[in-house]
């Protein structure tokens, strides 16, 4: 297990390797302030101030060696900049000359992330230190840290050991860390209450048996938010089945589960002053006698019924029952996220999620939260002009479009129907994936649009970045 304090210090002059940030409009100058000695071992290994690009100073005694690194831009780091080096330098402790890295803390982190848990031989590699100057950077991004790799960690998990009660086992540890109050409607309770969710989930296991987790924390007083979360530990389709390719990733459908509780853990160890309701509904979209079926018509919490026109379009199902509940105790901000569309992959790639909302103000907010933390957003139409696509014969709506176009807004559309008047409600269609790795972005788990929205919350709600 890491330990990510270990990876950002506060610098008390302790001794460290230099790192020497260079980029291309200023390269020149620096390499004329080099020795000789510098100049001629960067012509012979042929270093050019190109992204990411680094090469070992030698120095005068050999363990007194240097780093140079080309970034976009030396007087504008992004979170990513030292990523690479944060991954593959040697351990031992390291401070930027001249600068403090901003940002770019993040990166260095995150690159040391790994998921090694079913590894019999995980390969040793000890921490590569940074050190700041700026002290108050380091809680807030080691805060950060930590829930980046906790949706990491949470979506790598085989579904086999994270089903919907391991799960609600990570939210019981979030809430208990934190003085927050859980609870969890299962059984009849859930088949009741939340008849979509139990429709979803009652196909699987009964150790994976469906249930809506909760999370309630703050004070009375405070704004009321709620978080809401896809959390389909295994997706196979259910009777309308997935081809094995489409299968194979399916442990991560419950990424948007693993995105709401890290949110959540944001929320509760900052102090952010607000009444929060976290909200997951944990199901398993399984195959078995008791399956629900295509043609179904499923009675909603809300009261509205839905012809079921695919039972691989479970998510916006449990979702709508989950933010039905939201809604009933008048929040005053909703923010779901959701793996629920390949629509949303096809229109915007892997890394980029797709944002809808009801309010102009909150979008602003996100993609700028979204900008300042580098973890972007693109803001997508929820065009009532498709609204008629979800219509059917026999039920208020279908959970299945009735085109082939336009997936990513149809879904978005379903579940603005379960959103109160007058709540402000934000819509994250989130991958929870990356399919290849990046310098800081490792292949697998992803916490994509996770850092955007604490922006969003910190900017709102926050009265200490206020004053």
């Amino acid at each position: 297990m890491i330990d990510y304090s270990d990876l950002i210090q506060p610098d008390k002059g302790q001794d460290a390797r230099p790192i020497h940030l260079v980029d291309k409009k200023g390269y020149d100058e620096w390499l004329k302030s080099r020795s000789a000695r510098e100049r001629a071992h960067l012509a012979a290994v042929g270093f050019k101030p190109d992204a990411f690009v680094h090469a070992i100073l030698p120095g005068d005694d050999p363990e007194k060696w240097a780093v140079v690194t080309a970034v976009a831009n030396v007087e504008s780091l992004s979170a990513w900049c030292l990523a690479k080096l944060g991954q593959i330098l040697p351990e031992g402790r390291y401070r930027l000359e001249g600068q403090q890295p901003g940002k770019a803390l993040f990166g260095w982190m995150s690159a040391q992330y790994r998921f090694d848990t079913y590894k019999s031989n995980a390969p040793a590699k000890g921490p590569r230190a940074l050190l700041t100057t700026d002290v108050g950077a380091i809680a807030p991004m080691l805060a950060e840290m930590r829930a980046v790799a906790l949706v990491r960690n949470l979506v790598n998990t085989p579904a086999a050991d994270m089903g919907p009660a391991a799960i609600e086992k990570e939210a019981e540890r979030i809430a208990k860390a934190h003085g927050g109050k859980l609870s969890v409607t299962k059984g009849e309770a859930l088949e009741q209450g939340y008849p979509m969710i139990h429709a979803v989930g009652r196909a699987a296991a009964k150790h994976h048996a469906p249930r809506l987790i909760e999370i309630i924390w703050g004070k009375e007083d405070h704004p009321r938010v709620a978080l809401v979360g896809k959390g389909i530990s295994f997706d196979s389709g259910g009777l309308d089945i997935k081809p094995a390719a489409g299968m194979r990733l399916m442990k991560k459908d419950m990424g948007g589960a693993a995105h709401v509780l890290a949110l959540a853990e944001l929320v509760m160890a900052s102090g952010l002053p607000v009444r929060l309701h976290c909200l997951v509904a944990a199901a398993e979209n399984a195959i078995s006698a008791d399956a629900f079926r295509p043609g179904d018509v499923l009675k909603s919490r809300k009261g509205l019924t839905v012809e079921i026109g695919n039972t691989d379009a479970e998510g916006r199902l449990v979702l709508g029952d989950a933010l039905t509940k939201a809604g009933e105790a008048k929040p005053e901000l909703i923010v779901d996220f959701a793996t629920l569309t390949g629509a949303a992959r096809v229109a915007l790639g892997p890394d980029l999620p797709p944002l809808f909302t009801n309010d102009d103000d909150l979008a602003e907010a996100m993609l700028a939260g979204g900008i300042e933390r580098d973890d972007p957003l693109w803001r997508m139409p929820l065009w009532d002009g498709y609204a008629d696509l979800l219509e059917t014969d026999i039920a208020d709506l279908g959970n299945a479009g009735s085109s082939p176009f336009a997936g990513s807004i149809t879904a978005a559309l379903f579940l603005k129907r379960f959103i109160p008047d007058g709540v402000a409600w934000a819509h994250l269609d989130t991958f929870a994936w990356r399919p290849s790795a990046k310098p800081g972005r490792p292949k697998g788990g992803a916490a994509l649009g996770l850092r955007a929205a604490w922006a969003m919350l910190q900017t709102r709600y926050d009265r200490r970045a206020k004053s």
